[in-house]
């Protein structure tokens, strides 16, 4: 008989839940999705029967990895927004978000072709990590640090095309691209 699910997990298999999303991520993020799971099972110390029991798929694998991955991002964003000016706070989550996007993105992309709505799954989780990034674009271009002008396509396209580009590049087009969306960008030679 199967254990009701929404009663909490014992200590001792959180720990081994924690432990396979955090080899999981690793292991997608260094060696690529072709990763079975029984090989993630032997690298957490767990048996694959532990796995499945967690994540009875390997879509549910994948996306257990990204919304572990959001919610983080989605706390980054709220201790951001708390503490720091609105424009600091929007494009320090800009730039994490483009570096969680070029480690996570063949986990996005799997995802996608499978139909999973990451999007969908990330607020119903409450880690919508958009939601926080147009709210802190509004907060920004209201307290006058970034263009009025830009909307939140732009934003999007903007982290796609930093994504185009390898390391050290990226770092570069991030702060060029920060530099651009600010009210009081250097003048143009």
């Amino acid at each position: 008989m199967a254990e009701p699910t929404d009663r909490p997990l014992r200590a001792d298999a959180q720990r081994n839940r924690r432990r396979v999303l955090d080899t999981a991520a690793a292991t997608f993020a260094s060696e690529g999705l072709s990763v079975t799971v029984h090989e993630i099972a032997r690298r957490a110390g767990v048996g694959t029967g532990t796995v499945s029991r967690h994540f009875p798929t390997k879509e549910s694998l994948y996306a257990a990895v990204l919304l572990d991955r959001m919610r983080d991002i989605a706390d980054h964003a709220d201790h951001l927004a708390a503490a720091n000016d609105p424009t600091a706070a929007f494009l320090a989550l800009f730039s994490r978000l483009v570096h969680e996007g070029a480690v996570h993105r063949g986990l996005a992309e799997a995802l996608a072709g499978s139909g999973f709505d990451i999007e969908s799954a990330a607020t119903a989780a409450d880690c919508d990590v958009t939601g926080r990034l147009r709210n802190l674009l509004a907060a920004a271009q209201q307290d006058g640090g970034i263009r009025a002008d830009i909307v939140f396509a732009d934003i999007k396209a903007l982290m796609a095309g930093c994504l185009s580009h390898e390391e050290p590049d990226r770092d570069r087009i991030i702060d060029v691209i920060s530099t651009g969306l600010r009210t009081q960008a250097a003048p143009q030679d």
